[in-house]
Order: C-alpha cells, then sequence, then structure tokens
C-alpha cells in the first residue's frame, strides 16, 4: 500500500480553477485508485484509534466522502454537516467569513448528545472557516471536539491559525 507521501502523486493540479490564480488540488485522481483511497482512509484514521471517537462530522460535500469512511473505520456514526436549507429537521446554523462574502452552515439539534467525543473530517483545510464553524457547531451542541481530520492542507493559507483550540491532523501538507 501507498505511504502518505505516494499518495502525493494522486492530487493533481488544475490551474486557475475554479478562478484565475487559484491552483486547484483535484482529489479524483485519489478517489479513483483503491489502494489509494483505502490508504488516504487508514492514514486519516489511525491517530484516532483509541481515542473514544463516538461521532464523525462531515462538511458538505467531500467531507462526507471521507467522514463516513473514517466512521466506518472508527466503529462510530456518521453526522452530516450542510448548507442552510438541506436538512429536514430543526438545526444550529454557524456562519463563516469567506474571501468574498459569507456562507452558512447547519447541524441538526439532536445530532450530538452533550460530551460525546467528536471527530471532524474534511478533505481540505485552507483558510480554516468551514472547519471553524463545525467546530462551533459541535460545541454549541455541548460535545467535545477530540480533533480535526483533513486530506489536504493548504499551509500557506494559515487555516490551522481559526482551528487553535482544536489538534488538527493533515495527512498532506502543500
Amino acid at each position: 500500500m501507498p505511504g502518505a507521501a505516494d499518495l502525493q502523486r494522486l492530487i493533481r493540479d488544475v490551474p486557475d480553477f475554479p478562478q484565475p490564480g487559484i491552483v486547484f488540488k483535484d482529489i479524483t485522481p485519489l478517489l479513483a485508485d483503491p489502494a489509494g483511497l483505502r490508504q488516504a482512509v487508514e492514514l486519516m484514521t489511525d491517530p484516532f484509534r483509541g481515542k473514544g471517537i463516538e461521532v464523525v462530522i462531515g462538511a458538505e460535500s467531500r467531507g462526507f466522502i471521507f467522514g463516513t469512511a473514517v466512521a466506518v473505520a472508527l466503529s462510530a456514526g456518521f453526522v452530516p454537516v450542510r448548507k442552510p436549507g438541506k436538512l429536514p429537521a430543526r438545526t444550529r446554523k454557524q456562519e463563516y467569513a469567506l474571501e468574498y462574502g459569507i456562507d452558512a452552515l447547519e447541524i441538526h439539534e439532536d445530532a450530538l448528545r452533550p460530551g460525546q467525543s467528536v471527530l471532524i473530517v474534511d478533505d481540505l483545510l485552507a483558510t480554516g472557516g468551514t472547519l471553524a464553524a463545525c467546530c462551533r457547531l459541535v460545541r454549541e451542541l455541548d460535545a467535545n471536539v477530540v480533533g480535526v481530520a483533513v486530506l489536504i492542507e493548504l499551509t500557506e493559507l494559515n487555516g490551522r491559525a481559526l482551528l487553535a483550540d482544536c489538534p488538527v491532523f493533515s495527512l498532506m501538507k502543500f
């Protein structure tokens, strides 16, 4: 099985997407490679084995891909965090800043129990807004953020600074 360094070859750079000057880190080649996908999930899961994780949170949408796989590997439940208006029951909402504007995420009010141990999983840590909003939602429901696990961290954007109170594990750094 490939190691973390080998997985980097499965990440494709797409220049000028979604806008000029941005180099998009495309994970679809990794998702299409069975050994690479399996290894990525295992390596994202390993730091949290034995930590008592009860629920994995995944942010829409690529957080669903890795979050559900990590939840299965940890024998934990999975809770989706979605864009506003996508969840059918009562929700809690957190807004966060984008480069040009504001976005928001929601979670069902009854998705977590007070004191539950939660791992937040996503594909990418860039500016940190999405993951910081997820942390706030978990804490608003009186659950405990054990950590954050991401496939890729774009270190130049310093998103980790918004997550100073959460242990962050990133499999690959660019």
